[in-house]
């Protein structure tokens, strides 16, 4: 009897131990303007690719707001299609009309058909990734933009989703009286109805590292671009260890890959970007707080 619990004992210890090897599988996305090109060859095809790099889900960037598709499909049988290769759809990035030169009713009925097509789609957060150049052109302006995303973004949480901002380079480069243009949009959005996604890769560019903006302003960025020059990790000039150790201040729920260059074959690069940051210890300990 004394062996035989050994002999068990034995056994548990090597599944145990097996389990406690297996790499722990992180939520990481892809925004799909990545392969751009791939789903505009194959769409399936793509999604298959992105699936088995070991992506959990995926952002969009191809809603056509007339049509009110998604990569030409309806936004249900978009995401049923995900469904089946194993991927979610969380989010969608969309940019709607010029605040400063569109009629307030026009822009309202423009996002309440677009927050319509998103409902259908499932996701549960929509992002503009920019914003139009008279934003750029005055702090009036700006501040027209801030007025419509609070509105949008109280639309958004009405229909159950989460509204947000992504930068790039230039938000950092763009003073009003001389406070950074990025800085006002934090300052004159409500934390309740806008939330910011943001590019790491383009706030370095723009001279304002991402981990300044966490301190500076906690629990705003709930979505993250993670980003390179070209393959993450590759360039060596992110310090992503630094930015991962700051998930908790900073608010992040996902954290979403995106590449607008390669130095491998597509599909070869985005799994190697999903490798590296699978491979990270830093990453994994960002989700567990």
């Amino acid at each position: 009897m004394k062996y035989r619990i050994l002999a068990i004992a034995a056994v548990s210890l090597l599944v145990f131990v097996s389990c406690a090897e297996k790499p722990v599988q992180k939520e990481i996305g892809l925004q799909l303007y990545s392969i751009r090109a791939e789903i505009g060859a194959d769409l399936e095809t793509a999604l298959h690719a992105v699936s088995e790099a070991g992506y959990t889900f995926v952002e969009m960037a191809g809603y056509h707001p007339v049509e009110g598709t998604f990569y030409g499909m309806p936004g249900a049988d978009f995401t049923q299609l995900c469904h089946t290769v194993g991927l979610d759809v969380l989010s969608s990035h969309i940019n709607g009309p010029d605040p400063n030169s569109t009629p307030w009713e026009t822009c309202m009925e423009w996002w309440d058909k677009a927050i319509e097509d998103h409902v259908e789609a499932g996701v549960s957060y929509i992002v503009q990734p920019s914003l139009w150049k008279s934003a750029y052109e005055s702090l009036e302006g700006l501040l027209r933009y801030c007025e419509l995303f609070n509105a949008v973004g109280e639309k958004c949480n009405g229909a159950g989703i989460r509204f947000g901002y992504h930068n790039h380079d230039r938000e950092f480069t763009t003073f009003y009286e001389e406070v950074p243009l990025y800085d006002h949009m934090l300052m004159n959005t409500d934390p309740e109805k806008v939330f910011f996604q943001i590019d790491v890769f383009w706030s370095q560019v723009g001279g304002a590292p991402a981990v300044e903006y966490f301190e500076k302003y906690p629990g705003r960025f709930e979505l993250w671009h993670v980003k390179d020059d070209k393959e993450i990790g590759a360039s060596g000039e992110i310090d992503f260890k630094a930015i991962y150790e700051l998930a908790s201040t900073a608010g992040l729920r996902y954290a979403i890959v995106e590449q607008e260059a390669f130095d491998m074959e597509p599909f070869e690069s985005i799994k190697a970007s999903y490798d590296f940051l699978n491979n990270a210890s830093y990453v994994q300990e960002s989700y567990a707080y």
